[in-house]
């Protein structure tokens, strides 16, 4: 049964006091103080499921209902994974629209931690001074913290750290490695209820493959994409979009996603590979996507922003790339479209560039 208290900055509320509408002032201090008492009342209401939207990286925004229990079965696995205990002291950065930040409440509640909400912000360590036990943020705002020298030391002060909503990028992940607490990369999704593995990537116990969570089993479709049998947590096997390999050990990798191949000229490119081979080179955000083409089928798009010059870029990528993931056309954009969640919005992006490549004058480098 999962638990009708919570703990919050050291302050007990019951589940009883939370329906009947006390402590509003504690709850007015800013707006995710607000949200999440919503979101507390729709927890612990006779409802037995909940309503949840995903982050529309691939496509619209979709809503989907889970039953509370199998978030409450998702935190155990969490809480049991991480040895948490009553009273540890939880950090809650992460909006509460999307499940990261509603698990993490979950969590609290399941695992009897003590939960601290911050504004979610590119610096969610500004100004902090609790010595955290958990916490989970997003690879851009670990990112913004690392540049920070006070930040980057409350960070390496957090015990256990896990970052999920995209990709941990090899840059961000070589600046982590030696840091002494336990950082995390994590692959999950809203269909089922946040992570279902993790892959440990600093310290000696470093891996190159995430290790599925118990319960969870996994294997690959003829497209080479992984479905996942997690029953505690999904209501059904789930065929992702994710194409995958799986290694003898159990652990495995992503290579990219099925719905972000680029058929140029027959040849099949993974924009995220491309994108992974190019970052180290490239200021501030980018996307690799694609337009129509008379000949090739689809063209190897690159987006970039503003603080990058594309010819010089252009010479870098060359010597990066063999030629057929090169891209044939750079376009510099204001800003890489990205969504609530904070991942690249890959619809967008294809939007963006088809209209630069339609425009006479399009900032491109051919």
């Amino acid at each position: 049964m999962k638990k009708n208290k919570i703990r919050i900055a050291g302050k007990v509320f019951s589940a009883e006091e939370i329906l009947a509408a006390q402590h509003v002032y504690f709850f007015a201090q800013s707006p995710l103080h607000q949200q999440l008492l919503l979101f507390l009342r729709e927890w612990f209401s006779p409802e037995k499921t909940i309503s949840l939207q995903t982050s529309g990286s691939t496509g619209s925004p979709k809503r989907i209902i889970v039953r509370k229990e199998q978030m409450v079965q998702s935190a155990r696995m969490t809480c049991d994974f991480f040895q948490l205990k009553e009273n540890d002291k939880a950090l809650l950065c992460l909006p509460l629209d999307y499940i990261a930040g509603k698990m993490m409440v979950v969590r609290a509640i399941c695992g009897g931690l003590d939960l601290y909400p911050v504004t979610p912000s590119g610096h969610p360590l500004a100004g902090t001074t609790t010595a955290f036990d958990f916490a989970a943020m997003a690879p851009l705002q670990v990112y913004n913290t690392l540049q920070s020298p006070e930040d980057k030391k409350r960070f390496s002060q957090i015990k256990r750290v896990i970052i999920g909503g995209g990709a941990v990028d090899p840059q961000l992940e070589e600046a982590l490695r030696d840091f002494p607490n336990d950082i995390y990369s994590t692959y999950g999704m809203t269909e089922t209820v946040s992570h279902i593995a993790l892959r440990k990537i600093n310290g000696a116990g470093a891996e190159k493959g995430y290790t599925p969570l118990r319960g969870v089993s996994l294997e690959l479709s003829d497209e080479q994409t992984l479905i996942i049998h997690a029953p505690h947590v999904a209501n059904e096997t789930l065929v992702t979009n994710d194409i995958a390999e799986i290694h003898t050990d159990g652990t495995f990798r992503i290579l990219g996603r099925k719905d972000n191949v680029i058929n140029t000229g027959g040849i099949k490119v993974q924009a995220e590979e491309v994108e992974r081979i190019i970052r180290p080179c490239i200021k501030g955000n980018l996307a690799i996507t694609a337009v129509p083409h008379p000949r090739l089928g689809e063209a190897v798009v690159l987006l970039i922003e503003p603080l990058n010059n594309p010819g010089i870029l252009k010479r870098e990528v060359k010597k990066l790339l063999p030629r057929h993931q090169q891209p044939l056309h750079i376009f510099v954009v204001e800003n890489i479209p990205q969504t609530g969640s904070g991942k690249t919005n890959r619809v967008a992006a294809k939007k963006l560039a088809m209209q630069k490549a339609t425009l006479p004058d399009s900032s491109s480098c051919h």
